[in-house]
């Protein structure tokens, strides 16, 4: 049986290195893009490639448009097919909003959300039925309040929750899913509230691990019958 080829942005650290050796271990080829992290790339590929695994990394930043043109190229022409797009890049600036820089926003749109699009753009062109793309969103994004901070993460991502839906009902025919898994306060998160104040936020009274997400995300591999969803990975954030 050929195998299924995955596409991960942002996969070489945190909960991309994650979600890699996740997908490695179910028999996809991997296909690890990163924009700085060359040697967690390299070394992440070696521990896939050590495991019996098949996977290589790309450089790429996804908020250029000639470079992820450039770098699905390649892919058509050495795994000529994607099963599997994970848009998981997510830039965060935590900048108030009366002081964020035109630049920035600019810069946070065009990866988180841009970035995205284009990425899901050229997977779609190699993807058969049965093809699958999962977008990485964050918690609250069904019933989202004004965020004085990081408003430009908040608004990149709320797009692609409009883009998720939008690509879902166009592409179901096709018999191809996409939806969303949007992580809450993560253990790794830079903006987690001290221990003792995470029950104010969390109603679960902890913080998410990456194996909860990655769990959500196995669950939709494996689900045919889901597309369109944002499925809330949060403890209850922001209920």
């Amino acid at each position: 049986v050929e195998a299924q080829v995955a596409v991960v942005t942002g996969g070489a650290r945190r909960l991309g290195r994650q979600l890699c050796g996740t997908l490695a271990a179910r028999g996809f080829e991997l296909v690890v893009l990163y924009r700085t992290a060359e040697n967690a790339a390299q070394t992440l590929i070696q521990e896939i490639v050590d495991g019996g695994g098949h996977a290589r990394a790309m450089q790429v930043d996804v908020s250029v448009r000639a470079q992820v043109d450039g770098v699905f190229e390649d892919i058509r022409r050495t795994e000529n097919k994607v099963d599997l797009l994970i848009n998981n890049v997510g830039n965060y600036n935590p900048q108030h909003v009366t002081k964020l820089d035109p630049s920035a926003w600019d810069a946070t749109l065009a990866a988180n959300l841009s970035g995205a699009y284009y990425c899901c753009y050229h997977a779609l062109d190699l993807m058969q039925s049965g093809g699958h793309i999962i977008n990485i969103g964050m918690a609250g994004l069904e019933g989202i309040r004004a965020n004085v901070h990081g408003t430009d993460y908040y608004v990149s991502k709320t797009g692609l929750l409009v883009l998720t839906r939008a690509l879902a009902a166009a592409h179901a025919k096709r018999q191809i899913r996409v939806n969303m898994v949007s992580p809450g306060q993560l253990e790794n998160s830079i903006d987690l509230p001290p221990p003792d104040q995470i029950d104010r936020y969390v109603p679960l009274g902890r913080a998410g691990t990456l194996a909860d997400v990655t769990q959500a995300i196995e669950y939709l591999l494996d689900a045919s019958y889901v597309t369109g969803v944002n499925l809330d990975i949060s403890g209850g954030y922001r209920l």
